[in-house]
């Protein structure tokens, strides 16, 4: 029987970004958002889940918000830091708490850059974001 070949991409997926949302409708654009650029996007609405998906699926970004109803975005940047299995993984905050001390106190637990929601659309968080993504990506 003839070895089958291996197609040239087999293996290689398409980079994953891991929504850590609990608003619906925020979760649905952004997925839209990175199915157009050809980025898979999985969400978690809970702390817990995004730390285990994180673990499982090894995105190349995280877009994070910090209040949720089981373990908060703090306490996720905390234990993504703490863990060398997904520390390198960046993780941008994004939130509506705004105030300065929340942005300082999310940088210092690890987050690479901090969005307020409320001061960008979604296509405008996207482009915030491109440049942490691994590949050229469509406008």
């Amino acid at each position: 029987m003839p070895k089958e070949k291996t197609p040239p991409n087999a293996g290689q997926t398409k980079p994953t970004v891991l929504i850590v949302e609990d608003d619906e409708f925020l979760q649905d654009v952004l997925l839209t958002k990175f199915k157009s650029l050809g980025i898979e996007a999985l969400v978690a609405e809970s702390g817990k889940k995004a730390l285990a998906l994180m673990k499982e699926k090894k995105p190349v970004l995280v877009l994070l918000d910090l209040v949720m109803s089981d373990t908060d975005g703090f306490e996720v940047l905390r234990r993504a830091e703490a863990d060398k299995e997904i520390a390198r993984i960046p993780i941008v905050v994004l939130s509506n708490l705004g105030q300065e001390s929340d942005i300082e106190r999310a940088k210092s637990l690890g987050a690479r850059d901090f969005l307020v929601k409320a001061h960008y659309t979604p296509s405008e968080i996207i482009e915030k974001i491109k440049h942490f993504l691994p590949h050229k990506t469509k406008s």
